[in-house]
């Protein structure tokens, strides 16, 4: 996905400064599409050549003038028109060191390997925290939302699905690795006997 479209949809509703449209990404779409503050900017300016968001700059006391964005006609027909698009299905990340560092296990990074699974363990377990507290506040009776939020509440439930089967992934590898572990270290005590 383009980051011009996570961008446009965050100004469906609102009319935003690149600032504020930074703040979207950190809690909400960001948990979908990262993207850094500069790479935002980059696009707004993008967006805003191709006419498919306007800017206008508004006065401040005491701060440099805000820049605010909004979605043109032009741009809400081109997110349309991307919606109905084949996107690409993936999975899982596609990259990720862990997995690859999984495929050089052995018994000199064992114990490194099992701090650095407790670590994402610990991580996801902070992400399901706040989505969960995210549903609970804002989602708690799906059937009611408007149509638009109730696809934003699909999105966070793929989020919740997928972090706990992390989550069981996560657990099953430190069960495996535990029982790797332990016979190795039994191994080396038959060693050194």
């Amino acid at each position: 996905m383009a980051l011009r479209y996570a961008i446009m949809t965050a100004l469906i509703e609102d009319e935003l400064s690149g600032y504020d449209l930074a703040g979207s990404f950190d809690k909400s779409l960001g948990f979908f599409w990262h993207a850094s503050h500069q790479q935002i900017y980059r696009e707004l300016g993008k967006l805003s050549d191709l006419a498919w968001v306007t800017r206008r700059t508004e006065a401040q006391k005491g701060r440099p003038d805000k820049i605010l964005y909004a979605l043109t006609d032009a741009g809400r027909e081109a997110l349309d028109e991307w919606v109905l698009t084949k996107d690409r299905m993936r999975l899982q990340e596609t990259k990720d060191e862990l997995y690859i560092k999984l495929y050089n296990l052995s018994e000199s990074n064992i114990d490194y390997l099992r701090t650095r699974l407790r670590e994402r363990r610990e991580a996801m377990m902070q992400r399901l925290y706040l989505y969960e507290r995210i549903r609970r506040r804002h989602y708690g009776d799906p059937e009611t939302l408007p149509l638009r939020r109730k696809g934003v509440y699909l999105a966070l439930l793929g989020g919740i699905t997928g972090g706990k089967q992390y989550l069981a992934w996560c657990d099953e590898a430190l069960e495996l690795l535990a029982g790797a572990a332990e016979d190795t270290s039994t191994a080396a005590k038959a060693d050194t006997a």
